[in-house]
């Protein structure tokens, strides 16, 4: 499908509008294996009048507008299914730090790593602690509700939005919400906008809420005789008086990489990866006896204990699965990475599940998670040219994000819905769906706006 798009040489941007084949392959895809299309242009927007006057413009003319940022998307978030307008605010990157509101104003296409050392220098951060903080930006993240390793202790992207400045499909510019601690003040707007993934509108200014840098940091890693154990030590933690900073589960399979191509020394054995943050050295002792007995407890068969001089090296093995997994096999690669939430209390289930169904599909699929609010990701790895074999990891995504439904928990815990999780709303949401719908014909009654994702297919 191709759109005619050459009114965007008659509009007054501060930006830039591109055409060439080059650029639209550039932008035709994103990091997942979900089929690239191409737009018919993009623009490179620099301000909101820019993002205005695109949005007005292609409205009145039925053009689709596929808005992106750091383009690091997973789920095929940010891909233009129906062409028209590849809307890019990956340019707009301005930041603002009010301290003592505990405040940051930013950009969409301010990338999370960049603005966290900016914030440093207050003593400062936006804490999610997502995987891809050298690449995914603030506008990303609000759009797919993104977290991560911290979210545990700090909730994700969504706890952290005050205010939104948005701009809808006919061009209108609105402020939802306020640059506050609190708000008893109307409807909740900007929490329909986080996680609606460029569907309801597009989101050119956010205020987040920080946090303060611990004064204090351990972290202690845990060996399990089956997955099912490590499960039960996560589950203990969160029921003690405990809320970790991070809490995180790699299954045999990831350790094992790890040994294989960093020599990481470890059993291989199920672990658990959890981290303390206080304001005493004295508190955070004591609350590492509380993980050693929920660990006991859960029959571990070892338990180490790391400095702060020493937890960087324990999270950069555990960011190094990933590439481990990769390189696994010299003519495949991690197909996609998995990702589902359940009960924490139902952990212990969806570890073991992830082994049976990948050892039923003749899968290999190391799994990893932040194990503390209930997410876990598994890696199948596969040759993205054997039909077969592809076909099998994805089989054991569709069973694995069933599987989690079925026990009270989600199909996204953070890498949102895109193309790849449409075809499970319905299922997770039920007659919810319909009002979704709704919402999205009251705001964009033309479908202009990012068409093709996150509501299924009626």
């Amino acid at each position: 499908m191709t759109h005619d798009v050459a009114f965007l040489d008659a509009l007054s941007l501060d930006g830039r509008v591109e055409t060439d084949r080059e650029t639209l392959e550039a932008y035709s895809h994103d990091e997942s294996p979900h089929p690239p299309s191409l737009p018919d242009a993009v623009v490179h927007a620099a301000s909101t009048d820019d993002v205005s006057a695109v949005l007005a413009a292609c409205e009145e003319r039925g053009v689709p507008v596929t808005p992106r940022s750091g383009g690091s998307s997973i789920e095929g978030n940010p891909i233009p299914t129906a062409g028209g307008v590849l809307l890019d605010t990956f340019p707009m990157d301005d930041v603002e730090v009010h301290a003592a509101d505990r405040l940051a104003i930013a950009e969409p296409g301010v990338v999370y790593d960049d603005l966290n050392d900016v914030l440093a220098e207050y003593g400062l951060r936006f804490a999610p602690g997502i995987a891809a903080g050298d690449r995914a930006t603030v506008g990303g993240m609000v759009a797919n509700d993104a977290s991560g390793l911290n979210a545990v202790k700090y909730g994700v992207t969504g706890d952290h939005v005050r205010r939104l400045t948005v701009v809808l499909a006919d061009g209108r510019v609105l402020r939802f919400g306020r640059d506050v601690a609190k708000s008893a003040s109307g409807y909740r707007l900007k929490d329909l906008l986080v996680g609606s993934e460029g569907t309801l509108g597009v989101v050119t200014e956010v205020a987040l809420s920080l946090e303060p840098v611990p004064k204090t940091r351990r972290a202690a890693l845990a060996a399990f005789p089956t997955r099912g154990a490590a499960g039960e030590a996560v589950a203990h933690v969160m029921a003690s008086r405990l809320t970790p900073g991070a809490i995180e589960y790699l299954d045999a399979d990831a350790v094992a990489l790890l040994n294989e191509t960093n020599d990481a020394g470890l059993p291989e054995a199920p672990h658990v990866l959890v981290e303390l943050h206080g304001t005493t050295d004295a508190g955070v002792e004591t609350d590492l006896d509380v993980v050693r007995d929920a660990c006991t407890d859960a029959e571990c068969e070892s338990f180490e204990t790391a400095s702060e001089t020493e937890i960087d090296r324990l999270w950069a093995a555990r960011r190094d699965v990933y590439p481990a997994a990769c390189d696994y096999r010299e003519d495949a690669t991690v197909a996609f990475i998995g990702d589902v939430v359940v009960p924490v209390s139902r952990y212990p289930e969806i570890v073991e599940r992830a082994a049976a169904l990948a050892d039923d599909l003749g899968i290999a699929a190391p799994c990893v998670g932040h194990a503390g609010d209930g997410n876990l990701h598994f890696l199948p790895i596969a040759d993205l040219d054997d039909e077969d074999e592809f076909g099998r990891a994805m089989e054991l995504n569709d069973r694995m994000v069933r599987a989690a439904i079925e026990m009270g928990g989600t199909s996204t815990g953070e890498h949102g819905v895109g193309v790849g999780k449409r075809e499970f709303m319905r299922e997770e949401h039920d007659g919810a769906v319909d009002v979704m719908r709704d919402l999205k014909e009251t705001l964009d009654p033309a479908g202009i706006l990012n068409p093709g994702k996150v509501l299924p297919e009626e």
